[in-house]
């Protein structure tokens, strides 16, 4: 019995534990499909406002600031979709996703800042992709900001609204941020560092094709009024790289302008910026206060050119390229890099200028008019009478940026009689030290170049910056040297020079009044005018004689001066002027602190003079009002020894005003060989110090 009963026994067992698989699987289906209807089902009918408590005391403990949903909380079922380009839909978009709407939201300023709103909106909502949260990702389509106001704060230069502090442990969550929209609203900055105080307004716009915002902005910027608008496109993509962001903006603070047109690609990381930059102004220094950048001293400007910028975590790439402008009546066209980093960032790059007006490098010394430094807002003006330039410096700026520039003018236009043709130099700056190395101007047939170190690390003060300069002149002509002189067109001679000079000082005035070394200069050979000598050595009968029958040229010997430069007065070690009709004798001092001179011109002739009231020469007096003057008291005897012999013998009266000469020459060979043809500088710690 036992046997018959068993097979049927055993045929039953399994289809039991089908039955039972099923309802194991039926119940498994059941709450798959349950949870997410509860889900749904609890998020419709839970009422979420009774959960503001708990999100602001846990939002406020993350930002560590106070945070606040005062309005009502809800949530929607949209399908984002709806808010998307067709092109960049996928089928999980079309279903409906939760989305959170959160009105009246407030989030305050951290401790120890004033107690007042950091930001507010009408109504901030953002939709949330369930699916991400599988993957312990946080994924927002879209955030959306209605009606919002920003109030950005900065008491001090470590002190501000704008930072929040970051957590050490790295979360187990990730944010995925993909597009924000803003709508009208307010964003205001005060910032105590840059005494701003600066309030843009944003307008949404309907019917433009390009933008969906608009933007006006006011105030104050470093104490000057600020102004502009500006337009950018409605949604804000932070994800797609393919996706450009337009923007377009035009700010002026007083003459000072700049205006960007162009797009930013994912702008979370500005991975890719192309915009065109115009920029403008009184000065190009002023555009330190906006851009951080720091540029020379200069005449009115205008530059417009293509921007391109990449920001990186520890380095950021700004590309000037292609650029042209004006710099006063100047042309100027080239290619500039700003790279950022540690230590500093640096500014590299080539500027060229076709056609230079020389005038237009006066602001880079201060050298410019009153009139030219009121226009920039120069801190000083240039004191009536004083020649030498006194406006400072801005040490404290130079150690905010390295530099390595090449600058070249192919052709300069000047004013006045200053021969100078061409320029370039290598312009370097790192750690506050400033370079020129070398400054080579073309001028009068010849050569002009230098090597100039300023540093600049005093920083500020009345010594705030340590220069050396060494100028080697070659091949100057004399002739193109001196162009409105008619009587020196005929002459031929070039001249070598050398100046090694020391200082300490904070403007071209100070330095060059602290200044220590020496200048020499050099002719060996040519020819100058005959008339020009004997208008020196005032020999009356030879200049009517001259003037009658014509001009010729006299033999140069040479010429040799040796100046020694000991705290700004420069002394005649020798300055002798030799030819075969006269010998010229100069001696007396340079005072360049107080900028006047002491001059005295002893002329002596070698050859029998008639009628000369020769006597020694001064020039005295300030470098804005020289005075060229005679030796009364010589002519006043050598008349008054006419009149006495007059009286007596009417010829014996010619006899004081008849000259013999010396009968001798200079020790041109010995200065010659001194000099060793042409002026050598010093070496380094040779030069005389007072």
């Amino acid at each position: 019995m036992a046997d018959t009963h068993t097979p049927a026994a055993q045929g039953r067992h399994p289809a039991r534990r089908n039955r039972k698989s099923k309802k194991v699987l039926l119940s498994i289906l059941g709450i798959v499909i349950a949870i997410p209807v509860i889900v749904i089902v609890f998020i419709l009918t839970f009422d979420w406002n009774r959960a503001r408590p708990w999100i602001n005391a846990k939002v406020s403990d993350a930002i560590d600031r106070p945070f606040a949903i005062r309005g009502n909380l809800e949530v929607e079922w949209q399908r984002p979709a709806e808010t998307m380009a067709p092109a960049e839909r996928t089928w999980r978009d079309h279903i409906p996703w939760p989305h959170l709407i959160a009105n009246d939201t407030h989030v305050g300023n951290p401790a120890g800042m004033p107690v007042q709103d950091a930001g507010s909106a009408r109504q901030f909502s953002f939709s949330l992709n369930p699916f991400a949260l599988l993957s312990r990702t946080i994924h927002i389509p879209l955030l959306r900001f209605d009606g919002p106001r920003v109030d950005l704060l900065r008491l001090d230069a470590t002190h501000n609204n704008w930072t929040f502090k970051r957590n050490e442990e790295k979360s187990r969550w990730t944010l995925d941020l993909e597009r924000v929209v803003l709508t009208d609203g307010v964003i205001h900055i005060k910032d105590a560092v840059t005494k701003a105080d600066v309030t843009a307004r944003v307008r949404t716009l309907d019917r433009d094709p390009r933008y969906g915002v608009a933007w006006t902005l006011d105030g104050t910027y470093n104490g000057a009024k600020v102004e502009g608008g500006g337009k950018a496109g409605a949604v804000l993509s932070l994800k797609q790289q393919s996706t450009p962001y337009p923007v377009q903006a035009d700010m002026r603070s007083g003459k000072t302008r700049i205006a960007v047109e162009g797009t930013v690609t994912r702008p979370s990381k500005l991975a890719a910026i192309d915009l065109q930059l115009t920029l403008a102004g009184p000065s190009m220094d002023q555009l330190y206060y906006f851009t951080g950048v720091v540029l020379p001293t200069t005449s009115p400007f205008s530059t417009s050119g293509r921007l391109t910028g990449t920001l990186g975590e520890d380095k950021s790439r700004w590309v000037y390229d292609g650029f042209k402008g004006k710099v006063g009546s100047s042309d100027i066209a080239g290619r500039l890099e700003y790279v950022t980093g540690e230590p500093r960032p640096k500014l590299s790059g080539n500027v060229r200028s076709q056609q230079l007006v020389f005038a237009d490098l006066a602001p880079l010394i201060g050298a410019d008019s009153n009139a030219a430094k009121k226009e920039r807002n120069a801190d000083v003006v240039q004191p009536a009478g004083k020649v030498l330039p006194v406006e400072e410096f801005k040490t404290e700026r130079w150690n905010k940026l390295d530099a390595d520039v090449r600058f070249s003018a192919d052709r300069i236009i000047r004013d006045t009689a200053f021969p100078v043709s061409k320029l370039s130099t290598h312009l370097t700056m790192e750690n506050a030290v400033l370079n020129l190395q070398p400054l080579e101007f073309a001028m009068a047939g010849g050569t002009v170049r230098s090597n100039i170190r300023l540093d600049g690390r005093g920083r500020e003060g009345p010594k705030a910056i340590k220069a050396q300069a060494k100028v080697a002149a070659r091949g100057i002509e004399i002739k193109k040297l001196f162009p409105k002189i008619e009587e020196l067109q005929a002459t031929v001679g070039s001249i070598n020079g050398d100046a090694n000079l020391t200082a300490q000082g904070n403007s071209v005035a100070s330095l060059l009044a602290g200044s220590n070394g020496e200048l020499k200069t050099l002719i060996n050979q040519g020819q100058v005018s005959k008339y020009l000598l004997e208008l020196m050595g005032l020999n009356v009968g030879n200049i009517i004689v001259t003037k009658l029958f014509g001009d010729k040229q006299v033999k140069l010997n040479c010429m040799a001066t040796d100046f020694e430069v000991t705290n700004g007065i420069a002394r005649t070690r020798y300055f002798v002027v030799d030819t075969e009709e006269a010998l010229i004798e100069v001696a007396g001092a340079i005072n360049l602190a107080g900028e006047q001179m002491d001059l005295r011109i002893d002329p002596k002739t070698k050859a029998l003079r008639l009628f000369t009231l020769r006597s020694p020469l001064y020039v005295r007096g300030s470098f804005s009002k020289p005075d060229v003057s005679v030796d009364k008291g010589v002519l006043a005897m050598k008349a008054g020894g006419a009149l006495a012999l007059a009286a007596a013998a009417p010829v014996a009266a010619l006899i004081p005003l008849v000259n013999t000469g010396p009968g001798k020459d200079s020790d041109c060979g010995r200065l010659l060989a001194e000099s060793r043809e042409k002026p050598k500088a010093p070496p380094p710690g040779k030069a005389k110090r007072g």
